[in-house]
């Protein structure tokens, strides 16, 4: 072996793996009861009540959208330190992330055949522009992927509609990110796609797309559900659809921005953690005041409710604000790239990223054992109807913990109505509530600081780690 190489092998084993004593876990949570009510009453009745609601109605009402590569977003960043050390948090910092900067422009599209309409449009992140002199072209519409393949020599200079059906979020969202490519693959000129929504008041949804090496990039923006089934029934009566597209959007060189964090020390095991989280960056269309302004301000709420009860768990609670969540978790795998170390001692990541309306408890992704303790855990939300514990925890932010085998938590709440304002202008205050917040910030304080006191970190599997350090 080289002498400059040395190969480090560690076997981390979590504690019991093998198995846990749950009526040990069941005694040890339910010596928590006392404590969570006062979190709760703190949140609900006491003198925090509206507090996340308030703060977020006038960071949201101050700044509006931020979008990742905009001065807004980093003086909404600023704002946000600031508001964070005057809570009294510590280690309050921000951390750099190079993100990418596109900028939307001036935009409009107009139906000009079979007669005038102006179509509502919100371009898609990462898209190119139509050029000054715009696009006027011929509508081909299709219902799918295969309906575009089997059409595929009718598609060359022409504009590709897709008026794909609903069947969720994480099926149809795929038109979206790939619908420009696949209709530039065959020649057209621009993409038109309809908002992914179960429901719509002639609102586009905007959101990111992923172009592909080697084909061309084309224009694309979406259109309302309303609009992409008129041009569907035009087409199947054989009228001829022209459009007219123009978009200035532009790529621009990627700039520095900044994931925002704050603390509160462990007693004990600082060097654990408890992370907890939501993302600062929003589309610049409305407020970013669902997705994902109430997720991040419930998580800062989680360490201000623990921090105004002059608690201090044993492992440190770590609160980050994402940044250019909305362009793929550029901001959170930065994080990660710098901080991944420190997987071993993460005992749970929790983001919220899926609306704060009425919760019902936690989406979980652990492994058996983890699982038992956490079932423990929401029984202390019994008083707030918020104590199920589902399955499939999730968040782009905290995706690269959970894959390297950190438990992850989710916001299990009732949001069924999450996708009619997703990514659209009605994405403001109007649509959050402020005992939904009251109950959401008591829900997320509750479970991470318990999960963050307990005797021992959430169990996982045994697993290897590999490192390799040059001198």
């Amino acid at each position: 072996m080289a002498n400059n190489l040395l190969i480090v092998v560690l076997l981390v084993q979590s504690s019991l793996v093998a198995g846990i004593d749950i009526n040990r876990v069941r005694k040890q949570v339910a010596s928590y009861k006392d404590v969570a009510n006062r979190i709760i009453d703190l949140s609900l009745n006491g003198a925090a009540q509206n507090q996340s609601y308030n703060r977020l109605a006038t960071f949201t009402d101050k700044f509006g959208y931020r979008l990742a590569g905009s001065q807004n977003l980093e003086d909404a960043i600023d704002y946000m330190l600031e508001a964070l050390k005057m809570d009294q948090l510590e280690n309050v910092h921000g951390e750099n992330a190079v993100v990418p900067h596109w900028v939307r422009g001036d935009e409009s599209a107009v139906m000009l055949k079979p007669r005038v309409h102006k179509l509502p449009m919100l371009g898609l992140g990462y898209s190119v522009g139509t050029g000054p002199q715009g696009i006027k072209a011929e509508v081909i519409v299709v219902k799918s992927f295969d309906e575009l393949e089997k059409r595929a020599t009718e598609v060359p200079g022409k504009i590709v509609v897709y008026n794909q059906d609903y069947h969720g979020y994480g099926i149809s969202v795929r038109y979206r990110a790939s619908g420009a490519a696949k209709a530039a693959k065959h020649g057209a000129v621009a993409s038109l796609i309809r908002s992914v929504t179960p429901l719509s008041v002639d609102s586009p949804h905007t959101g990111m797309q992923d172009y592909q090496s080697g084909i061309k990039k084309i224009p694309t923006a979406c259109i309302t559900v309303e609009d992409a089934e008129m041009m569907w029934r035009m087409a199947q009566r054989g009228e001829q659809i022209e459009v007219f597209l123009n978009m200035s959007a532009q790529n621009l060189p990627n700039k520095i921005s900044r994931n925002t964090v704050a603390e509160i020390k462990g007693s004990l095991y600082p060097e654990q953690t408890v992370l907890v989280s939501g993302h600062l960056d929003s589309w610049d269309v409305g407020q970013g005041a669902m997705d994902d302004g109430g997720g991040a301000f419930i998580s800062w709420q989680a360490l201000s409710l623990v921090r105004q009860l002059g608690l201090r768990p044993k492992r440190t609670l770590r609160l980050v604000l994402w940044t250019a969540e909305e362009f793929g978790g550029v901001g959170s795998q930065s994080y990660f790239n710098e901080h991944k170390a420190e997987v071993d001692t993460m005992s749970l990541v929790m983001e919220s990223d899926i609306g704060t309306f009425t919760p019902t408890g936690i989406q979980f992704t652990g492994n058996t054992n983890a699982t038992k303790v956490m079932s423990e855990v929401v029984q202390l939300l019994k008083q707030i109807n918020a104590s199920n514990l589902d399955t499939g925890g999730e968040g782009t932010d905290i995706s690269p913990w959970m894959k390297a085998g950190v438990p992850g938590a989710s916001l299990a709440n009732m949001n069924q109505q999450y996708f009619y304002w997703h990514h659209t202008n009605g994405d403001t205050m109007t649509v959050q509530d402020p005992v939904a917040m009251n109950l959401c910030s008591a829900v997320w304080a509750v479970t991470a600081y318990v999960v963050a006191d307990l005797d021992e970190v959430l169990p996982r599997d045994n697993h290897i780690h590999v490192r390799v350090a040059l001198h």
